[in-house]
């Protein structure tokens, strides 16, 4: 290891929590609804502006998101997409390879989803899968990974060239919220359907995905397309942290078609529609609420 490797790999370490990056601040009081509901909604209206000058421009925005099972990756995401056109706008989030997919180059499942211009795709957990838990759970051969680590930052650096604009975040939570989480999930019944059996066994190698995490950005956190930690033991401030970071990231303009002004409706009475007693109505459950 070259001794400019070792001062990285030092300073990391130094500056790092259980997760690998900076520990959170103790004290540091959640942020209040109110100012996160308020500022979500001025965040939105530039994420519309954002998308448009995305499609103006033909650009083509590939997001990553990674971290340790619930820190938070899906909630985000959801706040990101929420406001926009779906045409333009989509998740991809894969289910483990098939028999035949593991016979192909590790990469190629991927590259299908990439954008075309004027699109986003939000990758929930992407190629670094092998990294983490493939790596973590022994899913991979050593060889596998070995190869990943080297392949890895060209492939980026492919995406890049070509004019792809690529962003990586990382998920950074800490032990403790993190197992908090895992309490709230598995007696919430609305929510218990996001413990799978990989997060259950997660639980337990909390230093195994921690030097594995390390390891990935070692080799992936490039100048062409660097890792970006957000720190979510606070869920509200992760979202608007990393929705700020992007609007900051791409250079936008707005815009926007201004109000349409809508012309008066003509109505017309020439057609008797059927009576909607023909029709299956769904009972209004609530119809003594209001």
């Amino acid at each position: 290891m070259s001794d400019g490797k070792k001062k990285k790999a030092g300073k990391a370490k130094h500056e790092a929590g259980g997760d690998g990056a900076q520990a959170p601040a103790e004290g540091v009081a959640k942020m209040k609804r109110s100012f996160y509901e308020a500022e979500l909604e001025r965040l939105y209206a530039e994420l519309v502006k954002l998308q448009y000058w995305i499609k103006d421009r033909g650009l083509r925005v590939v997001m990553l998101f990674e971290g340790r099972d619930a820190a938070g990756k899906g909630g985000t995401i959801k706040r990101i997409t929420e406001p926009l056109n779906p045409r333009g706008c989509r998740v991809v989030a894969l289910e483990k390879p098939s028999d035949r997919e593991r016979t192909q180059w590790y990469f190629q499942r991927y590259v299908e989803h990439l954008p075309s211009a004027g699109e986003i795709v939000l990758f929930d957990r992407s190629w670094y899968n092998r990294a983490g838990v493939e790596r973590v759970m022994g899913f991979c051969t050593d060889r596998e990974y070995r190869e990943f680590m080297r392949s890895c930052p060209e492939f980026e650096r492919m995406m890049v060239r070509s004019g792809i604009v690529l962003l990586k975040y990382w998920f950074s939570v800490s032990d403790d919220e993190q197992e908090r989480r895992f309490q709230q999930r598995a007696n919430d019944v609305r929510r218990r359907w996001k413990l799978s059996p990989m997060d259950l066994k997660s639980r337990d190698l909390w230093e195994d995905y921690s030097r594995a995490k390390d390891e990935m950005f070692f080799y992936t956190d490039i100048p062409e397309a660097p890792w970006h930690t957000i720190e979510s033991d606070d869920k509200r401030r992760a979202r608007l942290n990393c929705i700020r970071h992007l609007l900051e990231h791409i250079g936008y303009e707005d815009i926007m078609p201004g109000p349409i002004e809508l012309s008066a409706r003509v109505v017309r009475k020439t057609y008797e529609r059927p009576p909607r007693g023909d029709h299956a109505i769904v009972t209004d459950y609530y119809a003594s609420e209001v």
